[in-house]
């Protein structure tokens, strides 16, 4: 009964302290955190590559698992210059204003790292953001592209 007990008081004080370090995240860091998911999403939608580069690290990757017409899994990858060669060259004004979706959701923010989730009109994103040299960049993607028939 002791070792229940003792171990109850761990898993609580734990997790208050989980709580506590979510807690001491700065408005101004929600803020730019929130920034960079918007730059990427609407240097996007804009074709702004100097919005898009601003928001990623230069070493991001950018992963989605495709699977073929057998099945079978790969994984396909993207760096941060085919991102914003591909908002340069526009690919994100195909979709029209009225349908473009910018929705932003921060899951969680530990010191200098953050998880956010982003969803757009065809695909939803899954961020790990960093603040690198004082800046919060996105250095991590996996994403998956959303139904046709929705």
């Amino acid at each position: 009964m002791k070792n229940i007990l003792l171990i109850s008081v761990i898993i609580l004080t734990f997790h208050g302290l989980s709580v506590q370090a979510q807690m001491t995240v700065s408005e101004t860091d929600k803020a730019a955190i929130k920034q960079t998911a918007l730059d990427y999403i609407e240097g996007w939608y804009e074709g702004n590559a100097e919005r898009m580069e601003r928001a990623l690290h230069p070493e991001l990757a950018k992963r989605i698992v495709r699977r073929d017409s057998q099945g079978n899994s790969r994984l396909d990858q993207m760096g941060a210059m085919a991102l914003v060669q591909g908002a340069k060259r526009g690919f994100g004004k195909n979709t029209p204003k009225e349908k473009q979706i910018k929705d932003v959701i921060i899951l969680d923010v530990f010191e200098n790292t953050a998880s956010v989730k982003a969803v757009m009109f065809d695909w939803i994103d899954y961020m790990h953001i960093a603040k690198f040299n004082g800046r919060w960049v996105i250095v991590n993607v996996l994403w998956e592209l959303k139904p046709k028939d929705r």
